[in-house]
């Protein structure tokens, strides 16, 4: 007997290989989970659902059990994530005749069971306030030994248009080019764009009518009949949004004019900004001119009058008269007059402290040249003896 090639051994031993063993291996072909699955069927088909975010979106998932089907229900609901890179979540579980809905935390208090009673075969949920971040496929696990059943829905949750502005983009000058744009803040893609004119006859100029279906709109050598209300809406597969425009092509403007008006202003401007200035310095200058006026001293206003000053004046003319006294007389004359010097008005002035008149000896009045002079005496009440 020849040898077999390897390739036929291995066809030999495929077929050795129990019907049982085969099935297991091709798990698309397993009769006993098809049997399984004759027990528990979810009716619910696969399907793809579209939402706009904000939402409630419905997610179904209906399923009949039959007598066979004796051991707990359990139901499992699963998130595949948009983004491949996350791994599937739990997001609620009906398990033990408890729910337990706190698995996922960017879904925690947004998904519910829409049956009070999940035995009655019905799983499905309700996914409220829907955001962006809630795309993904959702897959319901409905088991119920020795039945087992699953189904996927494709949940897409789009932005409705919102916030749309219109505008003119130019001048809006007969003869002038300028633009007339629609834009909204948000909205999903595709995003659909519809023009149309309300007012001023409805008609509008044929080289329109091409962009009524465009965000922007190109007006070349605009006349008057481009006048006029124009609305723009906007529309998703979730909503739509409005906006409108009021369009009025006028005459062109003196610009030469207006030019020479701006230029006028400003030099008046100028000025009257000169003016404030010069006078905010001439005012400064007077002010500092007062202060140093206040503080400084006139040379010309004589000094007041003082009786300090008077007694001083008297007192010197008192000792201008020793020279002409004798010496006989000398000392007579400092016990005398000099206590009958002091008034009213010397008195009431504070006095330096007078030194003691000096004696001098006659033969040095002499020398000095005095002259002796007779002094007549007085009596206590002024007269003279």
């Amino acid at each position: 007997m020849g040898k077999c090639s390897r390739q036929e051994l291995m066809f030999v031993g495929l077929w050795k290989k129990t019907w049982r063993e085969r099935a297991f291996e091709d798990r698309e072909y397993v009769p006993h989970r098809r049997d399984f699955t004759r027990s528990l069927s979810i009716t619910t088909p696969d399907q793809m659902i579209e939402k706009a975010k904000g939402e409630t979106a419905y997610l179904p998932c209906k399923f009949t059990l039959s007598p066979e089907d004796q051991g707990p229900l359990d139901i499992e609901w699963l998130l595949s994530p948009a983004d491949n890179q996350k791994v599937d979540q739990v997001i609620i579980l009906y398990s033990g005749d408890k729910i337990y809905d706190d698995y996922y935390q960017d879904l925690k208090g947004r998904v519910h069971f829409t049956s009070n009673d999940l035995k009655s075969g019905d799983a499905s949920i309700n996914v409220t306030n829907l955001q962006l971040s809630d795309i993904g496929t959702y897959q319901c696990k409905v088991k119920k030994a020795p039945g087992v059943g699953n189904k996927k829905i494709q949940l897409t949750v789009l932005v409705k248009p919102s916030g749309t502005r219109c505008y003119v983009d130019g001048s809006e000058e007969i003869g002038s080019d300028f633009k007339l744009k629609c834009e909204p803040k948000e909205g999903s893609l595709p995003l659909q764009y519809q023009w149309q004119k309300l007012s001023n006859s409805q008609k509008l100029p044929a080289s329109l009518l091409a962009e009524m279906t465009s965000p922007v709109i190109s007006v070349k050598n605009a006349t008057t009949e481009y006048s006029g209300t124009y609305s723009c809406t906007v529309t998703n597969r979730v909503g739509s949004d409005q906006c409108l425009l009021r369009l009025d092509v006028v005459p062109p403007s003196n610009r030469a004019g207006t030019i020479a008006g701006a230029v006028v202003g400003i030099l008046l401007a100028l000025v009257l900004i000169g003016f404030i200035v010069f006078c905010c310095r001439k005012k400064r200058r007077e002010e500092k001119y007062e202060k140093e006026v206040h503080h400084d001293i006139r040379e010309d206003v004589p000094p007041p009058k003082s009786r300090t000053s008077t007694a001083r004046s008297y007192i010197g003319s008192n000792h201008s008269s020793l020279g002409s006294m004798s010496p006989s007389n000398m000392e007579g004359y400092s016990k005398t007059q000099y206590n009958q010097v002091p008034s009213e008005d010397f008195e009431r002035t504070p006095q330096s402290p007078t030194l003691p008149p000096a004696k001098v000896a006659a033969p040095n009045l002499s020398r000095m040249g005095a002259v002796p002079v007779m002094i007549p005496a007085q009596s206590k009440d002024g007269s003279i003896v």
